[in-house]
């Protein structure tokens, strides 16, 4: 169990006790496996379709058209269009709780070299994030729970948002009026996919679990001329290079070492020729942090110092543009505990572990608007046969996000949708 950020002890064994797992008499626990075993011959075909036809961020006006048909089937009240492609399917049953389940949409601007019999007929665009098993996923724990509403009483609001890869999605159906039109839940869920971890395994973190994303774009200035005269000029490559290299102190030697923050330098681009000075240099950086003190923190020191390099050079003050990018995503703790006493009943203690922090983006972290709980956990992906014949040969599996990333579809999507039925029924029991 993960000892970082978890209640106390009088708090958690408070929690365990009044918590009802939902496959305590056994039943309920094997009939979820048994029907989703049997259901998977019917979700298989629906995660290659969404496989081979994926669409990029703010396109995906296929794909939602298909989720929303799909949970349509349920008997949901199902609305589309909601900040651009979303998708807000209620299913109801009685009165109780709102458990609110996402799903992403988007694809990535990427060229699959799966080699899989489905792999994608979109050129250079591909589900290399797994966006695709969680729609299937989220399809499977709908059709559970519409089929089975004698073990759970409440609203589930299943959510397809759209541009998650963009960071945009969760803010657009938000601001399109999403707890005012539909309902404020009580619990925000998601799962996703990890390339390196089994299928068959989940992990679950509690506390901050994904970080903060902003991005910057900095516009050196200086004097251009010849390269052959450089005393005439004031040269912005040469304040580039010194600021690249002045912004790796900042979290070297500014931030307190047992935060997290990340600075990275991921574009520059300056000049046109080599014996040419230009006029302007431009960097693009990615910064990454979990808590908002630091957040602050890294974004204020970047821009002093831009402008104190400028200013030691002579050279006018450059423009600083900051695109605040996703929140941070903070699993709820006394939710995280909870998930993981479900998760282990249901799949085995085995198959369920700790999920290491990332300093990836996920804007699932703008749900948790109003002081809704939310958990966002990681579901196994890969082969564990596959996983362990790279471990021989010292190889790293392919990241999400990658041309040959490739899951194994029935075991990943089968434990996603016994993990996550197993906690909304708990949640809703």
């Amino acid at each position: 169990m993960p000892s970082r950020g978890l209640p106390s002890i009088m708090a958690l064994c408070l929690l365990t006790t009044c918590i009802s797992i939902a496959s305590d008499d056994g039943q309920t626990g094997t009939e979820l496996k048994d029907w989703t075993g049997h259901e998977l011959a019917n979700l298989l075909p629906l995660y290659e379709q969404f496989h081979m036809h994926p669409e990029l961020s703010l396109a995906e006006r296929e794909t939602a058209a298909r989720l929303a048909d799909e949970l349509r089937k349920t008997g949901a009240d199902v609305t589309t269009d909601i900040g651009g492609h979303g998708v807000v399917a209620l299913l109801r049953n009685g009165d109780g709780p709102t458990v609110l389940v996402r799903t992403d949409l988007d694809a990535l601007p990427v060229t699959e070299n799966t080699g899989v019999p489905y792999s994608s007929k979109s050129s250079g665009v591909m589900h290399a994030c797994g966006h695709d098993a969680h729609m299937t996923c989220l399809i499977g724990t709908a059709r559970f729970l519409a089929s089975h509403k004698n073990q759970w009483h409440g609203t589930v609001m299943l959510i397809g948002q759209p541009a998650e890869e963009r960071v945009m999605g969760a803010a657009a159906m938000l601001k399109d009026g999403l707890y005012e039109r539909f309902a404020k839940p009580d619990y925000a869920l998601a799962l996703h996919v990890d390339s390196a971890l089994a299928a068959g395994h989940v992990a679950v973190l509690a506390g901050y679990c994904m970080a903060n994303t902003d991005g910057v774009e900095i516009l050196v200035k200086g004097k251009g001329g010849h390269g052959a005269y450089p005393h005439t000029t004031v040269d912005p490559i040469v304040q580039a290079a010194q600021l690249i290299l002045a912004l790796q102190t900042i979290v070297s030697r500014e931030v307190s070492p047992i935060e997290p923050a990340v600075i990275t330098v991921g574009a520059i681009q300056g000049g046109t020729k080599n014996n040419v000075i230009p006029d302007i240099c431009r960097l693009q950086l990615t910064v990454r942090s979990y808590s908002s003190q630091v957040r602050e923190q890294l974004l204020e020191a970047i821009q002093r110092k831009a402008k104190g390099i400028a200013a030691s050079c002579g050279a006018p003050e450059p423009e600083v543009k900051v695109t605040v990018g996703s929140p941070a995503v903070r699993n709820d703790e006394q939710l995280a505990v909870r998930a993981e006493q479900v998760f282990r009943a249901a799949l085995g203690d085995a198959q369920v572990g700790p999920a290491e922090k990332s300093l990836a983006g996920e804007d699932f972290g703008l749900f948790s608007q109003g002081n809704v709980p939310i958990l966002l956990f990681r579901l196994g992906s890969v082969s564990e046969t596959q996983l362990a014949a790279w471990r021989r040969q010292g190889k790293t599996p392919p990241s999400l996000h990658s041309p040959e990333y490739c899951i194994e579809a029935g075991r990943t999507i089968e434990t996603g949708i016994v993990a996550m039925s197993s906690l909304i029924v708990d949640l809703l029991k």
